[in-house]
């Protein structure tokens, strides 16, 4: 197993293998006098055979949620935390989550609220999770205003990612993840190259796992560096927005998004001088190497997705973005909106 550490206080491991869910009872005995757990996951990953043999050492319910980022509503964090407190979960006791982005997300967010802050356990199944979502404490849901702009920081207990859970995964999912996954070819102290694209499984994890350890422990509550780590979600969440909201733009998973995002980010950056067009050309060629889609999804308003990127929860009343330039990655504040909308003009339609 590989062992990635997340310097927050206090601290945890990210442990990263096949078969690392094996290792939730060792765990959940190190946290001390725990009586129970409640395990939070989705159907598709029952069916796939991931509950079976998850063991957390104590007495256990299981709790299902809903699928997609509609499920990341407050419809469910009231439905969690009342089926927490009907099956009496305490405060001593501990939430797992089992499953991708989303159930990290919603269950995390239901351990902070729930007694004012319940121990949880990832166990990561998707790749987006294992290499993003399940690790550093962020948490929350969506409002119809926007993504994510109801949550906390509340860090886990401890990140299983078990690569074994990957191999059920439909061909969109990997999708999702490895759009995540190119973020980090950005990212970190190296100077940005494709050789992500080269690595195993497992170690593609691993460097997106160590690069998001030493930025969440740099910057717990994002306040400045962790930031950085929205690469290319600035124009991401404005695209799921616009596809949730709206019948008639084509719906895209969350790392489709990214995708999509990141080049859209090299190209304002460009614009603004930032980069040149090598650089353009290496995030083109990282988002091709995975297999993704750059251009905007058919039907989206350049107007509409301008008025979603000005709620980004990094903004301050003004167009911000997180863009490559002279010293890597970093947020930009005052962004023109003529620099934003020739941006999407320049990246194309599907259509």
């Amino acid at each position: 197993m590989i062992v990635v550490p997340v310097k927050v206080h206090p601290p945890y491991d990210v442990t990263i293998g096949a078969g690392a869910r094996a290792g939730l009872a060792d765990v959940v005995a190190a946290m001390g006098e725990v009586r129970q757990a409640a395990v939070i996951t989705q159907t598709p990953i029952v069916d796939a055979g991931w509950l079976e043999g998850l063991d957390p050492g104590v007495p256990f319910d299981v709790h299902l949620m809903g699928e997609g980022e509609a499920a990341k509503s407050l419809a469910s964090l009231e439905a969690l935390c009342r089926a927490f407190a009907r099956s009496g979960l305490s405060r001593g006791d501990v939430v797992v989550a089992l499953g991708g982005g989303v159930v990290s997300d919603v269950a995390g967010f239901a351990a902070a609220s729930y007694h004012r802050g319940t121990r949880y356990v990832n166990v990561a199944t998707s790749l987006l999770a294992q290499v993003d979502a399940a690790i550093g404490g962020k948490t929350g849901v969506n409002l119809p205003e926007g993504k994510n702009l109801l949550g906390a920081f509340f860090q886990p207990v401890a990140v299983l990612c078990d690569t074994e859970t990957l191999s059920s995964l439909p061909a969109r999912e990997w999708r999702c993840g490895r759009g995540e996954m190119a973020k980090y070819a950005f990212l970190g102290d190296k100077e940005p190259d494709a050789s992500l694209l080269a690595l195993d499984l497992d170690q593609q994890v691993e460097r997106c796992a160590r690069i998001k350890a030493a930025v969440v422990a740099a910057d717990e509550t994002e306040s400045g560096e962790r930031m950085t780590l929205n690469y290319g979600h600035t124009l991401a969440h404005a695209l799921e927005a616009e596809g949730l909201a709206d019948a008639g733009v084509d719906a895209l998973a969350h790392g489709e998004a990214v995708a999509v995002g990141l080049v859209f980010a090299a190209l304002l950056a460009r614009r603004l001088g930032r980069i040149d067009d090598e650089r353009v050309e290496l995030h083109r060629r990282v988002v091709a190497g995975f297999d993704l889609e750059a251009r905007l999804p058919g039907g989206a308003d350049p107007e509409r997705l301008l008025a979603a990127m000005a709620r980004d929860k990094k903004a301050r009343h003004d167009l911000t973005f997180v863009l490559d330039g002279p010293r890597g990655v970093e947020v930009v504040r005052g962004v023109a909106q003529s620099d934003v909308v020739a941006t999407l003009a320049e990246m194309g339609s599907r259509t």
